[in-house]
């Protein structure tokens, strides 16, 4: 699985292309603004991009998400469903961070844990995770060793989890439980910032000291 990460807007958002090499089959996570630059980067790729994933609904990693979407033809799959009140409260977002007005809308469906999504021939697994949302996931790629997880956890740090329907005790348990299983050595693709690996952050991350 090749993953071109595509910080975006004033948020340095990472939006992600992850590629099926073999097939040239391709989908974007959390396309949070900036859509002429993801759209331009995909047609410099060359791929077919299938689908728009979606880790968690707030405004900085689903504000592209219409736009996209629209000029790709493509439909828009997760998060999972417990944050559709925050992908309806997205007007009220843009004007809270005085960002161009991003309209409320719904995904064509939502996911669940366990349940396994194919790009070309890669197959992701969904993780839900919550505590920075409720409804937030990770998608982990088993043969690749690669994980994106959005807002969950970061190179030294972990998720807010001062938002609405946040909370610390759910995200650090999902973090030790479904992701510091994962193998050291895989890689870890934050919604910010740079990547990091499981192994650095079960060895170093000061938030998830047991």
């Amino acid at each position: 699985m090749k993953i071109i990460v595509i910080p975006v807007t004033p948020y340095q958002q990472n939006c992600s292309l992850i590629i099926c090499e073999e097939t040239k089959i391709a989908a974007i996570v959390d396309p949070g603004g900036d859509p002429l630059r993801i759209l331009n980067i995909v047609e410099k790729q060359g791929v077919k991009v299938d689908k728009i994933i979606l880790t968690h609904g707030h405004l900085d990693h689903v504000g592209g998400t219409q736009a996209v979407a629209g000029k790709l033809n493509v439909p828009v799959i997760g998060p999972e469903k417990e944050d559709l009140f925050w992908l309806e409260q997205l007007e009220a977002q843009s004007r809270r961070f005085g960002l161009p007005t991003t309209e409320s809308f719904s995904p064509n469906r939502w996911l669940t844990e366990g349940e396994v999504l194919e790009v070309g021939k890669i197959k992701l697994k969904v993780l839900r995770i919550p505590g920075h949302t409720p409804g937030h996931i990770a998608l982990y790629d088993k043969q690749s060793k690669q994980v994106i997880v959005g807002d969950i956890l970061f190179n030294g740090g972990i998720g807010r989890f001062d938002f609405p329907r946040g909370n610390r005790s759910l995200l650090v348990s999902g973090i030790k439980e479904k992701l510091l299983t994962l193998p050291p050595e895989t890689t870890v693709y934050p919604g910010h910032g740079p990547t990091t690996t499981i192994g650095k952050e079960k060895a170093s991350n000061p938030f998830l000291r047991l």
